[in-house]
């Protein structure tokens, strides 16, 4: 569990890198499309900063999927049937009649087959009134 709960962190540390490398990038059609090679300014120019957004860009986006693939295969490794099936209550008894059914003849609903008691504080028990 422990393994599940680094990744899920290290995947939102990840996510919001992207997000945020994503949002530095310039909007008019030079983010992700600048091709490589090198440019006279260097890496403190404009190209070569928006060659290293490019290039950050692509490596969290192959690290975001590839925690998101790790991530499902430990969360199937971790879950299983068992406990879900030990978690139902066997002990409850089925009721014997449907206090909702309804008569098939008259299409009126059949009355429950006892009375329910009168000694409880629930003023709406008595449904007879």
């Amino acid at each position: 569990m422990s393994l599940f709960l680094f990744l899920t962190v290290l995947q939102a540390i990840v996510a919001a890198a992207l997000v945020g490398v994503i949002l530095m990038q310039r909007s008019e059609g030079g983010g992700l499309g600048i091709g490589g090679g090198g440019s006279p300014g260097g890496v403190m120019g404009a190209r070569g900063a928006a060659d290293f957004l490019t290039r950050s860009t692509k490596w969290l986006a192959v690290t975001f999927v590839a925690l998101s693939i790790v991530l499902a295969a430990v969360a199937v490794d971790a879950t299983g049937t068992d406990e879900i099936s030990t978690t139902l209550d066997r002990n409850v008894t089925p009721a014997t009649t449907d206090p909702l059914a309804i008569d098939p003849v008259t299409g009126a609903p059949t009355a429950p087959a006892s009375n329910p008691s009168t000694d409880n504080d629930d003023p709406l028990a008595d449904v007879t009134q």
